[in-house]
């Protein structure tokens, strides 16, 4: 079964000769556009592959092999932004100057650092989210998916976001970290705020909340990491608590300090729920679409992988991530200057008509549908990407199973998102539903 879209609504023939005239014409910052930005990227891939966006004040790389490049080139395109002189909108700098006042300042880590210095921090996390690990976790996934769906499924109607797909990884990832599950309303609203203030559409009031937001977190992750360094246990950070890092070969060890402990947990606890949960709420969407694909995917559980890369493939919840040109340089052809900022479009990347075949379609049966770059590629590849993966594959599994004729409370919903430049991700999804199975249903299936 496939599902077509609208993206290529434009027509092969309907770009005008004078490319950024045209290109001019849309904005991530649109409504319109942000809510469905896939026109905007079909153009620039077929008129400006590497496209100065306004909006952004980057260079947008929109096709695979172009995105691909950029990764593989750490030395010319870094991912240390700030360094390499790259500033962003001045919401995030009064959040950023909010938490450097009353918290601890940003450092960079994981995401803003690149080999050999992004290997001594990644060590640190890769043995939480292994394969090996995640498949030890399938039992434990597949309760919380259960408790989750046994609180809502007598009502016989929801907000998916609210009741599943936010609380899903935020559980998940609550339990990982340490941090007790009364708190998990809490861990949505700091990560919100961790975000927001980079997605371009928060005032300069909000943003200084989301830094007030920030730096309660920090507070509150201050006094946990006080609290495992004199009674450890078995989660991950108490593993960063203990653990020691080498800033060269030659160094001796050292404890990770209380900036790098902050960013970390910024970003195990950003990336670990907020990417999830918009690529359930997505999926759930593109299911409620297409008429019949609930029954398919029920009936051959094994495709509900190959539905799950697709998924991914078509609704990319991050649209782009940032490199730094650290020196004059080029993209397919394009003059990139030394300073510039480059926007690697990875949700343009996944639409690409020279790697996908009818990339505008939704196909779950799609072959090679995991070659998508929603986790990224290279040494940057999103470390929880393997936990994602199980989640979803969980949470479709079981919901499949347990409920029946899930379909839209409103037919006329219109699948708003939540404003954003850089993530996509539904607002709400209100759905009602029957009941197939009031039992809970633990099947034991791993993702891989």
């Amino acid at each position: 079964m496939v599902v077509s879209a609208d993206a290529n609504a434009l027509g092969e023939n309907s770009v005008p000769a004078s490319e950024n005239a045209f290109l001019r014409r849309f904005s991530l910052f649109d409504d319109t556009t942000r809510e469905c930005p896939f026109p905007y990227f079909a153009a620039i891939r077929r008129e400006a592959p590497v496209y100065f966006m306004p909006e952004l004040g980057a260079y947008y790389v929109s096709r695979y092999e172009d995105v691909r490049y950029v990764k593989k080139h750490p030395e010319l395109f870094s991912n240390d932004i700030y360094t390499h002189g790259v500033t962003r909108g001045s919401t995030r700098n009064i959040a950023e100057e909010y938490r450097c006042e009353h918290g601890w300042a940003r450092v960079s880590t994981l995401q803003r650092t690149d080999p050999p210095v992004h290997g001594k921090y990644r060590r640190l996390i890769n043995d939480a989210f292994t394969v090996a690990r995640v498949r030890r976790m399938t039992d434990y996934i597949e309760t919380v998916v259960n408790d989750l769906v046994d609180a809502f499924i007598d009502t016989g109607h929801c907000d998916f976001m609210q009741a599943f797909s936010i609380p899903l990884p935020c559980t998940v990832i609550a339990d990982q970290l340490g941090v007790p599950r009364e708190r998990i309303p809490d861990l949505k609203q700091w990560s919100d705020a961790m975000l927001a203030p980079g997605g371009g559409f928060v005032s300069e009031s909000e943003a200084l909340e989301c830094g007030r937001l920030v730096v309660e977190a920090q507070h509150f992750f201050a006094q946990v990491i006080a609290d495992r360094r004199t009674e450890p246990r078995d989660d991950i950070i108490t593993s960063l608590v203990q653990a020691e890092v080498r800033d060269t070969p030659e160094a001796p060890p050292r404890p990770l300090d209380m900036y790098e402990l902050m960013d970390l947990l910024d970003q195990l606890l950003t990336g670990g729920n907020e990417t999830t949960t918009n690529a359930i709420g997505s999926a759930m969407m593109l299911v409620l679409q297409a008429p019949g694909m609930m029954a398919e995917l029920r009936d051959n559980p094994p495709l509900i992988r190959n539905f799950i890369e697709e998924a991914l493939r078509f609704e990319t919840p991050v649209l782009h991530l940032w490199r730094a040109a650290t020196q004059d340089t080029e993209i397919g052809g394009v003059a990139i200057p030394k300073g510039s900022s480059i926007a690697l479009g990875y949700a343009s990347a996944n639409r690409d008509e020279a790697v996908f075949d009818s990339p505008e379609t939704f196909d779950p049966a799609r072959r090679k549908a995991g070659a998508h770059l929603a986790f990224g590629s290279g040494p940057h590849h999103c470390p929880g990407s393997a936990l994602a993966r199980q989640e979803i594959f969980s949470a479709f599994n079981i919901l499949l199973h347990r409920l029946d004729n899930i379909r839209l409370a409103d037919p006329n919903d219109s699948f708003a998102h939540v404003p954003s430049s850089f993530l996509r991700g539904l607002a709400h999804l209100n759905i009602r539903f029957d009941c197939r199975q009031r039992s809970r249903y633990t099947p034991g299936l791993s993702a891989y």
